[in-house]
């Protein structure tokens, strides 16, 4: 619902989620958590400051704009979430020795930092290609597009028999293990092999070793020739297996792979010329009228245009004030406003006597006026 608050008008018993759907555009995104899932991968977390729900096909990827050392950079990355969590998304990288961007990003990005993403593009999904038995070959990180894939179909209940094979160097490289084999305890249709090149001194593992050849695919994956198969790795790994399933007499019909390299010309010319309006937007929203919020608890203050949250002002400030939803529903980011407007959509997370006392909800209140917030 939207509502002035100083207005004391009931509020309607039901109203649609105040959201918006992601789609393919420029859009401004915070980091919210960084997981650090093996010596060298990282995740990325990121939302939106005002409630957007990142629905995308599984297997796409978004396009990062950065600016490393004063230059722009665009970089591709494929999301390893799942649009079944639709008020984020994640992406997954492994530092890669000499890489720019990749390292960059390990060494940079943290929690609380924004940046702006473009996309989600890709024709890499398991939308637009169904199938009830899957296959899913990865190497390395190229886990991520098909662990979006997976995540989707676990999450949804999906009638899919999924098969998922993945190839690392050692048990020490395996990305999102525990959640791969929480995946097959749980249901019966997910089926999962892991097998590694070597193993290092003091390492365990009783599983396959080597490399996925017919042998192994004939072993862990018996009816693989009848299954649509999504692959997605380093180019000998992938390479391998077209010539694999070649030797199989496999109908490439049902094959499908993403490669890792450089984004797309056409990705990356659609990218900066979203980045051009963006700047131009931004030069443009310097003569908008702008308010003042004071935090008393702090006594610190902040410019903050009409568009921006109470809760993303606060932040920009080094002030952390809890939140959960992020949508006006759990009331979390609940705090006093001692004076001024602000307009508030929220989902049923505040009540009409919060309201009265003069409350809001940090996540979905915007300035009508210059605000004094307590805390």
């Amino acid at each position: 619902m939207t509502q002035i608050v100083d207005a004391s008008e009931p509020a309607p018993a039901f109203n649609p989620l105040n959201t918006r759907v992601w789609a393919n555009g420029r859009h401004q995104v915070r980091c919210v958590r960084v997981i650090q899932e093996t010596w060298d991968v990282k995740t990325f977390c990121f939302n939106a400051e005002q409630s957007v729900m990142f629905f995308f096909k599984p297997g796409q990827f978004v396009t990062l704009e950065l600016d490393i050392e004063g230059e722009q950079v665009l970089r591709s990355y494929t999301i390893s979430s799942s649009p079944s969590v639709p008020y984020s998304f994640s992406i997954t990288i492994k530092r890669v020795p000499g890489g720019r961007v990749s390292n960059w990003l390990h060494d940079n990005l943290k929690q609380h930092d924004e940046l702006a993403v473009h996309g989600p593009v890709g024709n890499f999904n398991c939308i637009d290609h169904t199938a009830d038995k899957m296959l899913f070959l990865s190497g390395g990180v190229g886990i991520t597009p098909l662990m979006s894939m997976a995540r989707w179909y676990f999450d949804t209940n999906a009638d899919v028999d999924m098969a998922f094979v993945h190839s690392a160097r050692t048990p020490s490289d395996i990305i999102f293990h525990r959640e791969l084999e929480h995946m097959c305890s749980r249901v019966t249709n997910f089926n999962l092999s892991v097998i590694c090149e070597r193993i290092e001194l003091g390492q365990a593992w009783n599983g396959y070793r080597g490399y996925l050849d017919r042998a192994k695919m004939d072993m862990v994956v018996p009816d693989f020739m009848q299954r649509r198969i999504f692959c997605c790795g380093p180019t000998p790994y992938m390479k391998a297996i077209r010539h694999l399933l070649a030797e199989a007499g496999f109908d490439m019909d049902f094959y499908h792979e993403e490669s890792f390299g450089a984004t797309p010309a056409d990705v990356t010319q659609e990218a900066l010329e979203q980045a051009e309006v963006a700047v131009r937007e931004a030069e443009e929203k310097k003569d908008e009228e702008t308010f003042t919020v004071e935090f008393t608890g702090s006594g610190m203050s902040v410019q903050m245009s009409p568009e921006e949250t109470v809760h993303a002002a606060a932040s920009r400030l080094g002030l952390s004030i809890p939140k959960a939803c992020g949508v006006g529903i759990c009331g979390t980011c609940k705090v006093l406003k001692l004076s001024g407007e602000v307009e508030i959509q929220h989902n049923g997370g505040i009540t009409d006597e919060d309201l009265a006392d003069g409350y809001i909800l940090s996540c979905c209140s915007t300035p009508r006026s210059d605000l004094t917030i307590e805390g």
